[in-house]
């Protein structure tokens, strides 16, 4: 997954603005699933998080599965 290398705008708005779009498709995603299974992948993503060798990309990736985690509990 981290080897994956998907185009993006260089204007920081249109990277934010994507970044929006990705939060709140996974989130409409988990809701989709159900809980039970919405569980599993976010302890799978938690997991991912601690496998991560760059402290900064965990830090970053830990951040925005809290944010989705908590748009997903809404």
């Amino acid at each position: 997954m981290g080897n994956v290398e998907f185009s993006t705008d260089k204007d920081a708005a249109v990277l934010a603005q994507e970044l929006n779009c990705m939060k709140s498709m996974v989130t409409l995603i988990l809701k989709a699933m159900g809980q039970a299974d919405a569980g599993k992948v976010i302890m799978k993503m938690e997991k991912y998080i601690t496998e991560l060798e760059d402290p900064a990309q965990a830090e970053v990736f830990s951040n925005t599965i809290k944010q989705i985690t908590f748009a997903y509990r809404q």
